[in-house]
């Protein structure tokens, strides 16, 4: 009788397996809320429409360009429906491209809605590939993109399971790939340097978060803007027409060189953090690197890791101890240069600068009599109020380690 039961289940499978197109995955929705990380905004997150659901809406700046982008995760490889829910309050459309991993995949129109309180929801579909995968919405016309409340995402899913009566597999779990993040970045991420204790960068504190399918290569560099890291020791002590450094030849440094190594250098998997910001505001050359070129750089550099099929992240440069009153506030600039790059580029961002200000308000530095040799504050920094000692080295990793998670960024699932 079991027998009979057995191929009388293993017959309904294959009607269903006939009746699925080849390739076709069981389907799961999930919601993402534009106002929540990793989500970002080019513009503003308001409240002040109803009917948004989650805690409230991007409302994008009125410019091409000015985006709103979601991390979105697919188990398999396959097509995706998206549902956009958003609110147009004019008569005009506001039509949005819509790029997957920085490559276009569907227009869409975005109609009027009436008004700002009324939500519709477009739909489109598009091509995912497996794990995480940026969806951007990015408008066509100078006046932006409507109020976006979320995106509903229906992925494609895992295979319909085998017959029942098919034997368990005998083959054993195959093992996570190991992985190499490959960091680059100033002294606030870099080596010590040999035989000394201050400063350390959290580059160096890094690896004990994940397990051991993580391998850590820190190639930061104390004293270096974005165009020095990248062209040691080619860029000259005197500016173009345009206000930037020259770089004369333009060759790129051992450093970056390595990365791009084919042999050893970045490879599909792996991961790029890039962190700058700090030395790139000196108005002098060589450090000296205007906001244009700033961005570019960054584009080159997410550029060549994706190339490779290395996932780039972009971070916000680490505060130093600032206070204002009793609270820690932010000091450092190219945030919002950061952040226009992670969007053009299709790139995580973790604001590192806003996470680590926070950080120093919830252990009490401020306010302090400013010794920064002595206390609290003098076990987690140098005796400057820049650089870290070892300890808060290990405080500022973890931040970012923490940032993965929320934010939900794959290598999350190294973590310890």
């Amino acid at each position: 009788m079991k027998a009979k039961l057995c191929w009388l289940a293993a017959g309904l499978l294959l009607v269903v397996a006939l009746l699925v197109p080849p390739g076709s995955a069981t389907a799961a929705s999930t919601r993402y809320e534009a106002e929540a990380a990793p989500a970002v905004c080019t513009g503003t997150i308001d409240a002040n429409h109803t009917g948004y659901t989650g805690t409230g809406f991007c409302n994008g700046d009125n410019a091409v360009g000015a985006a709103v982008q979601f991390t979105v995760d697919a188990v398999v490889a396959g097509t995706a429906t998206l549902d956009i829910r958003y609110a147009n309050g004019t008569t005009t459309a506001r039509p949005a491209d819509v790029f997957v991993n920085g490559v276009r995949a569907q227009s869409v129109p975005l109609d009027g809605t009436g008004a700002w309180t009324t939500w519709l929801t477009s739909t489109v579909t598009v091509p995912v590939t497996t794990g995480a995968n940026l969806v951007r919405l990015s408008p066509t016309s100078a006046n932006g993109l409507p109020n976006v409340d979320r995106l509903d995402v229906t992925a494609p899913g895992p295979s319909p399971s085998p017959s029942p009566c098919a034997p368990p597999s005998a083959s054993p779990t195959s093992a996570p790939p190991r992985v190499t993040v490959w960091l680059a970045g100033d002294s606030t991420v870099a080596e010590p340097s040999s035989g000394t204790t201050c400063p350390v960068g959290w580059g160096n504190q890094f690896a004990q978060y994940f397990n051991g399918n993580v391998a850590v290569r820190n190639s930061a560099v104390g004293g270096r803007s974005i165009q020095t890291w990248l062209y040691d020791p080619n860029v000259t002590g005197t500016k173009n027409s345009a206000g930037e450094c020259v770089v004369s030849p333009q060759t790129y440094s051992a450093r970056w060189q390595a990365m791009l190594d084919p042999t050893n250098g970045m490879k599909a998997g792996d991961y790029l953090f890039i962190q700058f910001g700090i030395n790139d505001s000196t108005s002098a050359c060589p450090r000296h690197v205007g906001s244009a070129r700033y961005q570019q750089l960054l584009g080159v550099m997410a550029s060549a890791a994706k190339a490779r099929g290395a996932r780039p992240v972009f971070l916000t440069p680490a505060a130093a101890i600032t206070c204002s009153g009793g609270t820690a506030v932010g000091n450092r600039g190219f945030i919002a240069e950061t952040n226009a790059a992670a969007s053009a580029n299709g790139v995580p961002v973790i604001d590192l600068h806003r996470l680590s200000y926070t950080l120093y308000n919830s252990l009490g530095f401020c306010p302090f009599n400013g010794d920064y040799g002595a206390g609290p504050v003098g076990a987690f920094f140098c005796n400057d109020h820049t650089h870290f000692e070892t300890a808060g080295a290990r405080q500022i990793a973890g931040v970012v380690a923490r940032a993965l998670r929320d934010q939900q960024i794959p290598l999350a699932s190294y973590l310890r």
